[in-house]
């Protein structure tokens, strides 16, 4: 049962600042009913801690999390993210359902502890060992519900194993029928869902795996419902030829042409698109998710980052393949990365030039765009998806209210949060 609370940290994250005073109230629905300087008796006095909207991973893919530690010796010499892709196959073929479950929900425990409150689930393992079952569909709702965690489902489309190619191997745990069934799975999917914490979606999984016609309808299901559509897009070169000699263009710009992106959409990685497609992307309104440490493990290459933040593009992160789980490392990573590449500082910055709030709003008011979800901001009437910091503890001791954030995002990580709550509900790590 969630109870109400007034609660007052040293410092509270409103309005793009931190602030003391603040009381944010939160009601037995997991909601904020009011924020600000109220003048209230608190229920919850966190002394020596700042009060921060809950992060928000924009795309995972839980299951990946059973890959950590395998793959990381070359013996035949240098890996690509093709031979990753054949050791994640290779467990896509071996896990039961009970093996899955307990695979993701250590994911999204881990995701808790790192100050992530929302999920975006980007989820195309949807079988079992014997059958096309779709039973592993609910299992991750399931894990997500015993984990605690808020979930957006992005129940994706993949019927195909490449451009005019049929599935094969380990592909066929992703199989989907064809797009109507689809579409009355998800319905039923939606109906089951508990909607104070799980929300449905869709994801067409790429080009590679659902051709432009399959992904307007999937498009169009989801203006109708007023959901979000996430896919995969130009994380690798291979790809993007692929697409040119089957399409005559590049995946965005073939998708660009079918008038496919909006604001509803999120385009995954981008790793190797042009500037100039950048700034088509971002005039859509489609929001652009980078995971930066999972490009980083693949070697996928670098994003052209510097043109979407001069393109005012939505970004957002994920953590992907979940190789590691720290939004504090993707906001490190998505800057650092530009640091090194363009021999500059503060990359990813906004009007203000504030380098910290910039990242921050990557992981958290981003991400709740591209997810569609009442997230991401200390505000009246959104989540109380919130976390504490310990603003006394080794890694943030002498920070002041002006430092902060940058403290927090470019110094600390897990070991800084003491709490995460999710729709009202407490989570205490020390």
């Amino acid at each position: 049962m969630v109870s109400s609370n007034v609660i007052e940290a040293d410092l509270t994250w409103f309005n793009g600042a931190f602030e003391p005073r603040i009381q944010v109230v939160t009601n037995s629905s997991g909601q904020i009913e009011q924020v600000g300087y109220l003048d209230l008796q608190p229920t919850m006095r966190l002394e020596g801690k700042a009060l921060l909207p809950g992060m928000i991973n924009a795309h995972s893919h839980a299951f990946q999390r059973g890959l950590r530690g395998f793959g990381e010796t070359f013996p035949k010499g240098a890996g690509s993210f093709w031979t990753w892709r054949e050791a994640m196959y290779e467990l896509v073929e071996c896990l039961d359902a009970e093996e899955f479950q307990n695979i993701c929900r250590v994911a999204f425990e881990e995701m808790l502890r790192h100050g992530i409150t929302t999920v975006g689930e980007f989820h195309y393992f949807h079988h079992g060992p014997t059958a096309p079952d779709l039973l592993f569909d609910e299992l991750v709702l399931a894990a997500a519900r015993d984990a605690g965690i808020r979930i957006v489902m992005l129940e994706t489309f993949y019927a195909h194993g490449g451009f005019g190619e049929p599935l094969s191997g380990g592909q066929n745990r992703f199989a989907t029928p064809d797009v109507a069934s689809f579409l009355a799975h998800v319905d039923s999917l939606r109906a089951k869902c508990n909607p104070a914490m799980q929300e449905i979606a869709l994801a067409a999984h790429s080009l590679r795996a659902a051709t432009p016609d399959e992904i307007a309808e999937l498009l169009a299901y989801a203006k109708k419902h007023d959901l979000v559509l996430h896919l995969h897009a130009e994380e690798q070169r291979q790809e993007i030829d692929a697409c040119v000699k089957a399409h005559g263009m590049t995946p965005i710009e073939l998708l660009l042409d079918r008038d496919i992106l909006n604001p509803s959409v999120t385009l995954v990685h981008c790793t190797h698109t042009g500037a100039e497609v950048i700034r088509r992307v971002a005039k859509t309104g489609a929001s652009i998710c980078i995971c930066p440490t999972t490009e980083g493990n693949l070697g996928d290459g670098i994003a052209d980052v510097p043109a979407m933040v001069k393109a005012n593009a939505n970004i957002c992160l994920g953590t992907d393949s979940n190789a590691r789980i720290s939004m504090n490392e993707e906001m490190r990573w998505l800057e650092y990365v530009q640091r090194v590449r363009h021999e500059t500082r503060g990359v990813v910055v906004g009007e203000s030039g504030q380098n910290a709030r910039a990242l921050f709003e990557c992981a958290t008011i981003a991400g709740a765009k591209s997810l569609g979800t009442n997230a991401g901001r200390i505000a009246t009437g959104t989540s109380a998806d919130l976390i504490v910091i310990d603003t006394q503890g080794i890694s943030l001791l002498g920070a002041t209210a002006e430092t902060l954030l940058p403290a927090f995002v470019l110094g600390a990580d897990r070991g800084s949060i003491t709490h995460t709550c999710v729709a009202g509900q407490w989570h205490e790590w020390r």
